[in-house]
């Protein structure tokens, strides 16, 4: 084992691919002399040079463009997205034809490619630069949606997208890069559509992703010490949904609740529920509890920002509340 932070396992896992696999490739604005934005491609293209590390200028709608006709000719491109929220302006080329054209050229094109980056909300980032768009591309055809949340599940799920015929989107949070934890010395790979069972337990489940993982820690680590017994899963695979893992858990606890940190309306934990409620229902003894973000755009004052997403200390409220 060697700690390490996340920001560097992300490095190792596109260093080993791109060892391995002299097809993958890694486009985006800033990443090859200056490294990222967020340090994930330092030194890279000194090893690699200019043709597999590739800074593009500031056009996210072309460089995801060349990147999906790269995929089309056998190449495994990832693409970096500085922010997430600045991959809004590649939405057509994304939607229509990476996670379309596998289909609609009846199987002629695979599109093994990879769109990583930073996003959720940051500490005070403004509201352009603290969207959350997993629920954006969530209804896309073709795609699968991945968010990791620690550095040991960031590294195996990496690899296993750059090795992935689909194109994935691979979320990662902006305030995540420096959560350090024991990543072993071997290969390893983890499945990109399975979900995490972070806490057994019995008297109900909590269902989050990415960093809410850490503030239902938080609240789960007090209330243990209240006797409560709360089973913690972490989705992880946002598209398709690991629902066997979701339903076993409510067919033993009976009660749940959805801590995520997108808007209420029409995101994840609104899916979540209708497809609980679809397979799950009549073993519910309460009705779900949705805990999420308020529909506004996040304010860039500290304070308000902070009120605008789900703390701690709400998710201990709402498990008194339902228990």
């Amino acid at each position: 084992m060697t700690k390490l932070f996340m920001f560097d396992v992300l490095k190792q896992a596109i260093d080993e691919e791109m060892t391995k696999d002299k097809s993958v490739c890694v486009f985006g604005e800033d990443i090859g002399h200056y490294g990222g934005s967020y340090k994930v491609t330092k030194d890279l293209h000194a090893k690699y040079g200019d043709l597999r590390i590739l800074d593009t200028p500031i056009a996210e709608n072309s460089f995801t463009g060349m990147a999906i006709g790269a995929a089309m000719t056998g190449l495994r491109p990832i693409v970096e997205g500085m922010n997430m929220s600045f991959l809004l302006l590649a939405f057509n080329q994304i939607s229509n034809n990476a996670g379309m054209l596998r289909y609609t050229s009846g199987g002629n094109f695979s599109i093994p490619l990879v769109i990583r980056g930073p996003g959720g909300v940051g500490k005070q980032l403004g509201a352009e630069h603290s969207q959350r768009l997993e629920a954006y591309f969530q209804s896309i055809p073709g795609l699968k949606i991945v968010a990791c949340s620690t550095p040991y599940n960031a590294k195996g799920l990496l690899k296993s997208a750059i090795r992935d015929n689909n194109p994935v989107i691979f979320f990662e949070h902006v305030l995540l890069y420096n959560l350090q934890s024991d990543i072993p010395t071997d290969e390893y790979l983890l499945p990109l559509d399975r979900a995490e069972i972070v806490r057994m337990g019995n008297q109900l489940t909590i269902i989050t992703y990415s960093r809410m993982r850490h503030h239902v820690i938080k609240a789960v680590d007090i209330l243990v010490k209240e006797g409560y017994d709360p089973e913690v899963i972490d989705l992880i695979s946002l598209k398709p949904l690991d629902i066997q893992t979701i339903i076993a858990s409510v067919h033993k606890t009976h009660k749940v609740i959805i801590v995520e940190e997108t808007m209420k309306t029409g995101g994840i934990g609104a899916e979540l529920l209708a497809q609980i409620y679809e397979n799950a229902f009549d073993f519910l003894d309460a009705p779900v509890v949705r805990l999420s973000s308020e529909d506004i755009p996040t304010p860039y004052n500290g304070e308000l920002e902070r009120l605008t997403i789900v703390q701690p200390n709400m998710i201990i409220q709402a498990v008194r509340s339902i228990c």
